[in-house]
């Protein structure tokens, strides 16, 4: 697909109702639509008690350009709040990022840009209360352009969360398995900046993702496939030559930057990206994001045939107390944060598979690439995790729904949990490999819940009480109009870690 191609599937965007109606919108550019300047949508995030940022792109920038914006309390834009000019910066692809603050706590504002004659598509977002009673919020990974439809955006949109918890693979850099395709990428796997560019605005035509972007505010951290498969910290998974890896992560990391709701500040002058921080509910919930990725040490017994995650059998050094997952100063500060942390609820929402994994090659057998590979680095984040009364664990990666009991030592499972674990399937994907997952509950006692079958994501409900998490299953990911019903729901009791499954009513 072209860039013209793009634009005009994103077009396809006017028909639904968070479009501002008018002459200036996307329907306005029929006759040209590589002229419509906000082609790729708008986005909301890193919400706080008195603002949020909002996000646009407009594409193909010659020079610098000046970005209206009205941020209103109303969809008609009578009562608006704040006005003024953001500028879409030329060398970040026309991004704009833009820090609104100083408005009120816990309530939804609707926004919208302008740029030469053109009105952006409407959004709405919401800064957080200072004093919830009741969170909802979405967790969802693994969005695979190719095998399946982002139907389950719908589902999500109608269940109305506070934030959506993006916890990577937002998007693919290649294809892989066997299975019916929905749609294609239409291009090579992403080396540099602008093919790293286009496969974000390719992702932003889909109808449905771009609607959730403009209906909730995203919390965003990616995983490995926004750079490539299995990759950590500066070590590759795929690309053989270091250097060559290099350039592309530094691609990957700007082009992510430039197509998420991010703050300004969170790109850092040596090219990374700043993902680890917190989101405080009032004193209901607090969210810690982690970035399992981008600084965790090599991994344990690198073979010189194979860059990416594998099955260690016989590996000292998976043992080695030194190596991280999160990287030393990510550690420092989740211990910190976790310690400043009085809310009923201390959620981390990370990227794959916290608990451990006993695989069927044997008791001592470990997949490197999750955080069985790093074993130290989770015994460290468990020894600050006892220390909260109300713990859980969010995660993503593998394809399939997990819930599972957290221990402190996790071969005696005759022990009380520490924390529960909700892992989210792909909202769009093939599932996890059988020959990892196929016996995965029998040799795991702590694993209280298992669906390697489905793609969908989890509605996650806090109250004093109680954690309340909705498995939503999608029914046919190759049904771009596809309904999602729930396949679980289970609670966790204030006080009392570890999850027992509730009735489904649906």
């Amino acid at each position: 697909m072209n860039r013209r191609d793009l634009i005009a599937v994103a077009l396809g965007l006017a028909a639904h109702r968070f479009l501002t109606p008018g002459v200036a919108t996307a329907g306005a550019y029929g006759a040209d639509p590589s002229a419509y300047p906000f082609a790729l949508g708008v986005a909301s995030g890193e919400p706080s008690s008195d603002g949020f940022v909002l996000w646009t792109r407009i594409p193909d920038l010659a020079a610098d350009a000046e970005v209206g914006f009205e941020i209103a309390e109303d969809d008609g834009f009578r009562r608006i709040v704040r006005r003024g000019r953001a500028v879409a910066r030329q060398t970040r692809g026309g991004a704009v990022h833009l820090e609104a603050a100083g408005l009120e706590p816990g309530r939804s504002y609707a926004y919208r840009f302008h740029h030469g004659g053109a009105v952006s598509p409407m959004g709405r977002t919401a800064t957080l209360p200072t004093a919830p009673e009741r969170l909802r919020l979405a967790l969802t990974s693994c969005q695979h352009w190719e095998h399946g439809w982002f139907s389950a955006y719908a589902d999500m949109i109608a269940a109305a969360p506070a934030a959506v918890l993006q916890v990577g693979d937002y998007i693919y850099e290649k294809s892989f398995g066997q299975g019916p395709d929905v749609r294609a990428f239409g291009a090579a796997q992403p080396m540099t900046l602008a093919d790293y560019r286009a496969r974000h605005a390719l992702y932003r035509t889909d109808p449905n993702l771009a609607a959730a972007h403009a209906a909730m505010p995203f919390i965003v951290t990616w995983d490995d496939h926004e750079v490539e498969n299995d990759y950590g910290g500066d070590t590759a998974g795929v690309t053989a030559d270091p250097a060559a890896f290099l350039r592309r992560r530094a691609a990957a990391y700007q082009a992510y930057f430039e197509h998420m709701p991010l703050r300004p500040s969170a790109l850092r002058r040596d090219g990374g990206v700043r993902l680890y921080r917190r989101f405080v509910f009032g004193d209901l919930a607090t969210v810690h994001v982690l970035d399992t990725r981008q600084h965790r040490t090599a991994g344990p017994c690198p073979a010189a045939d194979h860059l990416g995650g594998r099955i260690l059998d016989d590996c000292s050094t998976v043992l080695n107390p030194a190596a991280s997952m999160l990287g030393q100063a990510q550690e420092d500060w989740l211990r910190d944060s976790l310690a400043r942390d009085g809310a009923t609820w201390s959620v981390l929402a990370q990227q794959t598979l916290f608990s451990r994994l006993v695989l069927p090659n044997g008791p001592e057998a470990r997949y490197s690439d999750i955080w069985d590979g790093y074993p130290a680095s989770r015994e460290r984040v468990l020894t600050a995790l006892a220390q909260k009364p109300n713990p859980v664990i969010l995660s993503g990666d593998v394809h399939s729904f997990w819930v599972n009991d957290v221990l402190g030592d996790f071969a005696r499972p005759d022990q009380p949990p520490i924390a529960t674990e909700f892992v989210t399937s792909c909202l769009a994907s093939r599932n996890g490999p059988e020959s990892l997952f196929g016996q995965a509950k029998a040799l795991n006692p702590h694993v209280r819940h298992l669906d390697n079958r489905r793609a969908g994501y989890v509605l996650l409900d806090f109250d004093r009480a109680r954690l309340t998490a909705d498995l939503r299953a999608v029914d046919d990911l190759t049904d771009p109009n596809s309904a999602c019903r729930s396949a679980g729901r289970f609670a966790v009791e204030a006080g009392r870690p570890g999850a027992r499954p509730v009735q489904v009513a649906d």
